[in-house]
């Protein structure tokens, strides 16, 4: 059975914060698989239900209020979207799964193009997958750790809007969610709790960020934004 890992350190905290202090901006925008930008900083990307928070959240990371900005119609945005951090990591927001009113073809199209994305893209370090604490699972979000699963990309799950749950509720998901990444090759076991209106567990998901980070340049040696 996989050990659940200890939360950050104090160090692995200040390096979190360290390095989204640094600025942070978008960069590139792919609707087609063949439309990657060239392969450059470690990569992390965000997955999740279109309603799950996942813009909130990138925003309350790097500390800006539209970074990433929240579509009016969940699930209508069907692209994958770079932000420079730092020059030192790529954040990588993925586009909503999980929109009920969609087409069985609209569908299949996003699991053919993150399934691509995820097996070809050497770069990519890690995907953090968002679920929704206050609400069960769906079948959506298991199906997307069967594709991660085989896609061979470690994942970590954080669960968002935690503020809106009781501690013991958060707590028994927190368990559930735990008991199901230990059944998945892919899956790193440690949860992460956070809420992106009260800062709740933002300093530790920046942590767990940074470890990816490409190591900070001196001057003059510096990456380009691209």
């Amino acid at each position: 059975m996989k050990e659940i890992p200890g939360p950050p350190t104090e160090a692995q905290i200040e390096d979190g914060r360290l390095l989204f202090a640094g600025e942070c901006e978008f960069f590139f925008g792919s609707q087609k698989i063949d439309q990657l930008p060239p392969i450059g900083r470690p990569e992390v990307a965000f997955a999740g239900r279109s309603n799950v928070g996942k813009s909130s959240l990138i925003n309350a990371l790097t500390g800006r209020r539209a970074l990433a900005r929240a579509s009016s119609e969940p699930g209508r945005t069907k692209q994958l979207n770079f932000f420079n951090l730092a020059d030192r990591v790529s954040l990588v927001d993925m586009p909503g799964y999980g929109f009920a009113k969609a087409a069985k073809s609209v569908k299949e199209d996003w699991q053919d193009m993150m399934f691509a994305y995820l097996r070809g893209r050497t770069t990519l370090e890690r995907v953090i997958l968002l679920l929704d604490a206050r609400i069960e699972l769906k079948e959506s979000d298991k199906d997307v750790m069967e594709l991660l699963n085989r896609a061979a990309v470690v994942f970590q799950i954080v669960l968002t809007k935690c503020d809106q749950v009781r501690p013991k509720a958060l707590a028994t998901k927190i368990a559930e969610v735990e008991a199901l990444a230990l059944k998945h090759a892919a899956a790193y076991p440690r949860i992460i709790s956070t809420s992106s209106e009260t800062g709740f567990g933002i300093e530790d998901l920046r942590a767990e960020i940074a470890r990816f980070a490409a190591p900070l340049q001196t001057s003059g040696e510096g990456q380009s934004g691209s």
